[in-house]
């Protein structure tokens, strides 16, 4: 089912004016960004549009076009572009004269946002935790988190995962899956379709643990006693990957057995996401930190980290930051948390994201590029294969069968095919090539349907050209 917008107006000669004036000035506005801005940019190089509305899920861009938006602020905008509790919580902090930064000083928007956020918090961390407010990127979090562990500890090295991502500072570059010549011991990430030991499953997972495990005990190992373990309970960047439950309650048992701080990475997969307010919730596990950003700003930057009382070892000034006071972020972000707690969108996503990976799955069927669908909540991920490539179609069956290799040009493909079919979407994973959905928790039923319908167009259309 379609997505019901206004209707276009009726072409015309003025009209194809207009458009035609549109379509020229975003191209000028594209050009004078490819000519200023630095060559690290990147949605920008896919995405070639130039937003100038937005509400929920959709995008108008400067020529006219609407998108379903389905890259969501990289999962920052849980409630959509401009929902009106956003606004409003906006224009009352706007309208009130109160400061719009205060550095870390108390104030009557800061103190709502904390209490708000700690009743959403896991049982067993908030009513001991501690927040620290840090610089407005989750990577601004995360090297406050790693600061902390090592800080309270007294010691330095650092357990990671492979595929991880937690930013693109100095410090979260170390414990993200790309890293060379670090502090970081890196240990495999359970996931099934290419499982790093080629059995996948529950198997795969407990070989996993057993080789942290190892690592750790091993006096032998090279690996000195770390000062924490950071994970994301599902990996974004790395693909879209849910760690199994019981992975992570052994990592949790694991860490508190050796007295190891265990740092959820949750600067994505929060604020009601995954199906759950938070994806540790999912296996019960309750972290020692928390990393916290995007979605708990309500679209405007800020990013904290949430930790046990015990490990508030921090001096005065130890850690600091000149824009962790922002006074609109956490005003948004409080109406942001309260909307999805009270409209239960966790709950909501759950269902949602169960139906549009089924209905995706179903598509494998038809499509042999398709290897592998997964997800938890509205964290969705296609990972596109080269069928051609091996005797089998997509995945196999059987677990002594490899998965077919990454297509990073056809998932890169159907990115542009989805595009020119008013869908926005990104690419994750090792290899880019796993096309990614992260919509608002917001998208109705009728949005969803017409996101998987357009996906699958474009599908479609991507794997006829590619094996043309």
């Amino acid at each position: 089912m379609a997505v019901t917008e206004p209707a276009p107006p009726a072409v015309s000669a003025g009209y194809e004016g207009d458009a035609a004036r549109e379509g020229a000035a975003q191209e000028g506005i594209l050009r004078r960004q490819s000519a200023r801005e630095s060559a690290a940019r990147t949605y920008a190089r896919a995405l070639p549009i130039v937003p100038v509305r937005a509400r929920g899920l959709t995008i108008e861009g400067a020529d006219g076009r609407r998108y379903l938006d389905c890259l969501s602020g990289a999962g920052t905008l849980a409630l959509g572009h401009n929902h009106p509790v956003v606004l409003e919580a906006i224009r009352r902090v706007l309208d009130s004269g109160a400061p719009l930064h205060v550095l870390d000083l108390a104030t009557p928007v800061k103190d709502a946002f904390t209490t708000e956020l700690f009743r959403t918090l896991p049982a067993g961390l908030a009513e001991r935790a501690r927040i620290q407010f840090c610089g407005p990127a989750g990577t601004d979090a995360v090297e406050a988190a790693l600061k902390l562990v090592r800080t309270a500890t007294g010691r330095t090295g650092m357990l990671a995962f492979t595929g991880a991502y937690h930013g693109m500072t100095a410090g979260a570059l170390e414990a993200s899956g790309g890293a060379q010549d670090v502090r970081v011991a890196r240990l495999p990430y359970p996931q099934d379709y290419r499982c790093p030991f080629g059995v996948g499953g529950e198997r795969g997972a407990e070989l996993s643990a057993r080789w942290t495990e190892s690592l750790i005990d091993d006096p032998k190992s090279g690996v000195p006693h770390p000062a924490g373990m950071i994970l994301e309970p599902v990996q974004g960047e790395g693909g879209v990957i849910p760690a199994p439950d019981a992975w992570m309650r052994r990592m949790r048992a694991l860490t508190a057995a050796r007295s190891i701080p265990l740092i959820a990475d949750e600067v994505q997969t929060g604020v009601g996401r995954t199906g759950a307010f938070w994806a540790v919730e999912h296996s019960g596990v309750v972290p020692d930190v928390m990393v916290l950003s995007k979605a708990i700003g309500g679209s405007l930057p800020l990013a904290v980290v949430v930790y046990r009382d015990d490990l508030d070892v921090w001096q005065p000034g130890a850690h600091a930051g000149t824009f962790r006071g922002n006074q609109l972020a956490m005003a948004a972000g409080a109406a942001t948390l309260a909307y999805v707690r009270e409209n239960r969108l966790a709950e909501r996503a759950a269902l949602l994201g169960a139906r549009m990976v089924g209905q995706l799955q179903g598509l494998a069927a038809e499509h042999p590029c398709i290897g592998d669908v997964r997800g938890r909540g509205l964290m969705i991920g296609v990972e596109l294969v080269d069928a051609g490539a091996t005797q089998d179609a997509g995945r196999s069956a059987a677990r002594d069968a490899s998965p077919c290799p990454p297509a990073p040009a056809l998932a890169a493909s159907v990115q542009r095919e989805c595009l020119r079919r008013g869908l926005i979407v990104e690419l994750g994973g090792r290899h880019s090539s796993v096309v990614r959905l992260l919509p608002p928790l917001t998208i109705t039923d009728e949005q969803a349907a017409a996101v998987v319908e357009r996906l699958a167009d474009a599908l479609a259309e991507a794997a006829r050209t590619h094996r043309g």
